[in-house]
């Protein structure tokens, strides 16, 4: 078995040379993960299209495998952010908890009992996927907005005694579950600003935090897909290895870049990504 597993990863990395969509799917993989580590979030974002466009993944399975490339990689990122005490626990399991939840829910039962195919607009068949791609679109323009616009950087300069809006915290994440479970993306962008106004945890700890949070429900609700998909473990692992290898890379390189600084340039790329999608899975499916 072992055997096996290396023999068709020997395979995968050999066909690179011939296949320029794996070699820029290879490049997306670790832009992913160099994103999360020094931005936090809106790396997942570009899982699902990664998958779609590069690797020829469907797109309901590629919400699956962008739960488990998310959730490892944002587990190897949590480990030194942990170690440098930013990360708080309580915190995480208080909005993990109703987050996990709804996550497996919507993986194991409300997303298989989805019709295939959903009805027509005019000359539009929207069917599952469609709806999916299309959804996964709107989150990318929304996730771009929450990065591109210019704010005064949330608990930089004030430190709030922490208390907890547990009714809004239970909300936020029981819709950042719904969301991560439907379209695969970890939801930095909406978990971040949670934490910060919800709980009054610093920026630091509330990156750090969000990547446990993402961590967990993601491998968590990828469980719910065990039973429902066949997995391709062989490109999962492959672009997860280079995904954590991104985000090991960013977390070194966060110590030297103020992520904020970045973040900007890599909204507007989301922006015409999300703009992209909208366009290419409207027009191609209407024609």
């Amino acid at each position: 078995m072992l055997y096996e597993g290396a023999l068709n990863m020997t395979t995968l990395l050999l066909s690179l040379q011939f296949d320029s969509n794996a070699i820029l799917g290879a490049m997306a993989s670790l832009l992913i993960g160099l994103s999360l580590g020094l931005i936090g979030g809106g790396g997942s974002i570009l899982t699902v299209p990664v998958l779609v466009y590069l690797f020829s993944v469907d797109p309901i399975q590629a919400t699956a495998y962008s739960l488990f490339i998310v959730g490892a990689t944002s587990t190897i990122g949590a480990f030194p952010k942990y170690k440098q005490g930013q990360v708080n626990l309580k915190t995480a399991l208080i909005f993990g908890a109703p987050s996990i939840v709804t996550v497996y829910a919507t993986r194991k039962w409300i997303l298989p009992a989805i019709p295939s195919q959903l009805g027509q607009w005019g000359e539009l068949i929207i069917t599952k996927s469609l709806l999916l791609m299309l959804l996964f679109a709107l989150l990318m323009v929304a996730a771009s907005f929450s990065m591109i616009r210019t704010q005064k950087p949330l608990g930089a300069h004030t430190i709030k005694p922490q208390s907890y809006n547990y009714p809004l915290i239970v909300g936020e994440g029981a819709v950042v579950g719904l969301l991560t479970g439907l379209v695969g993306a970890g939801g930095g962008f909406l978990i971040i600003p949670a934490l910060v106004l919800l709980t009054g945890l610093p920026m630091k700890q509330a990156i750090g935090t969000s990547l446990v949070i993402i961590a967990a429900k993601s491998l968590i609700g990828f469980t719910g897909d065990l039973t429902e998909q066949t997995i391709d473990w062989v490109l999962l692992g492959f672009v997860t290895s280079i995904a954590v290898v991104g985000i090991i890379a960013g977390n070194q390189l966060s110590k030297k870049i103020d992520g904020n600084k970045l973040k900007k340039g890599f909204g507007w790329f989301v922006l015409v990504m999300g703009i992209y999608i909208l366009v290419k899975e409207g027009w191609g499916a209407g024609h």
